[in-house]
């Protein structure tokens, strides 16, 4: 596929748009219903900037990255066919309680029209929305879908919720109040891209798993470094998050609509490796290779794109695990793959000192079981990141 038929229908189809949220919209799983059905999903999502702002969404009906072991959703497997039956987004308030503000909700529509019926695989754009969102308001997106059969219909993240979301039966699109609405559990379901019109200096996007993501931090706090980042750079930076779930560098691999994604930033951060070494089982150069073949691919799309590959993060590895995680860091610090511009030591910034650095400091997991790290992370990876970043050092 070349540059020009790969992006257009893509991010870059619309370069006066950059990413409106430091959220991660991808999708690590796909709706596998019993029967037809039609579901309204509300979600609550704190822009980067408010005030009067022009937005646009994409759409992309497949699946980023691979769930578990694949039984339930694999990398690139495409949506099924659905319609979106209506769409609206609106001022959400302060506070995510399942209402809108009253008279706030704006349509957004598709090529005119208010519904729009999507093919298996598509990717789409909707038109522009006006919208006027004070500041300290959320906005809120809500959609009714409308699945054309049983079985595997669109794309979501199963994740646990970094966001305050609403979901019901029926077509609930256009009601302003709470009534009939369920608090979501694992179930965030928006568009792929939400965009607003903003000039900027540069695009980063920022590929990763569920530590990009931000997963297992404090709901509606936005303290995944992803987010702090985001909030150190200013506005004149884009920042889109496409961390995913339980994703993969094999997954970005299969050249299939993550790396499509990927391949939208001037600058790329790629943060993959821990999955891949994990329940994917890879080898050090295994995962290497994987990573080489990703930067390669964003290169041959964007040739200017500036690749900053991170070392691995700590996930309390032993044996074997430990052993490839060690090979892969000390590959990526001083021999990384072809085609990376900087190198960005993560690693270093969330592993207690040598010899054990193999382990995240007990401080920054989310809980004594899990390595997966918090908001006090997020705070230390933000600061590190900001500090060199500023310094822009490259590979000599």
């Amino acid at each position: 596929m070349n540059n020009s038929e790969n992006n257009s229908s893509g991010v870059l189809s619309q370069p006066e748009f950059t990413s409106a949220t430091a959220l991660s919209t991808a999708a690590n799983y796909i709706m596998n219903a019993p029967e037809a059905f039609i579901h309204t999903y509300r979600t609550y999502i704190r822009l980067r900037e408010n005030g009067r702002l022009t937005l646009k969404f994409w759409y992309s009906n497949a699946v980023d990255s691979t769930w578990d072991l694949g039984a339930d959703a694999v990398a690139s497997e495409p949506g099924g066919e659905w319609s979106v039956e209506a769409a609206y987004v609106a001022d959400g308030g302060a506070a995510p309680d399942g209402s809108i503000v009253p008279g706030s909700q704006v349509p957004v529509t598709f090529s005119g029209e208010r519904s729009r019926c999507v093919e298996p695989g598509e990717q789409f754009w909707s038109d522009e929305a006006l919208l006027e969102l004070p500041e300290g308001h959320m906005l809120a997106f809500t959609w009714t879908l409308k699945t054309a059969d049983a079985g595997k219909s669109f794309p979501y993240n199963v994740e646990g919720m970094l966001v305050s979301g609403y979901d019901a039966p029926g077509h609930l699109a256009a009601q302003e109040s709470a009534a009939g609405f369920s608090v979501s559990d694992k179930l965030q379901v928006l568009p792929s891209f939400l965009g607003y019109k903003k000039d900027v200096t540069r695009k980063l996007v920022f590929l990763g798993d569920s530590i990009t993501q931000g997963v297992r931090t404090a709901k509606n706090q936005y303290t995944y470094w992803a987010a702090r980042i985001a909030e150190g750079l200013g506005t004149q930076f884009g920042l889109w998050n496409i961390g995913s779930g339980w994703g993969r560098a094999y997954d970005v691999a299969t050249d299939g609509p993550w790396l499509h994604k990927a391949q939208q930033g001037d600058e790329v951060l790629i943060v993959l490796g821990v999955n891949d070494l994990d329940i994917g089982q890879r080898s050090a150069d295994e995962l290497l290779g994987d990573l080489a073949h990703i930067i390669s691919s964003i290169k041959e799309a964007q040739p200017e794109a500036a690749i900053i590959l991170s070392t691995v993060p700590p996930f309390n590895f032993e044996g074997e695990r430990e052993a490839h995680w060690r090979k892969v860091n000390d590959c990526i610090r001083t021999s990384p793959p072809a085609g990376v511009d900087r190198v960005f030591d993560m690693a270093t910034v969330l592993s207690v000192a040598a010899p054990a650095d193999h382990r995240i400091k007990p401080e920054y997991m989310s809980d004594e079981f899990d390595p997966h790290p918090n908001g006090a992370a997020g705070e230390a990876v933000a600061e590190a990141f900001l500090a060199w970043y500023g310094g822009r050092p490259s590979v000599s």
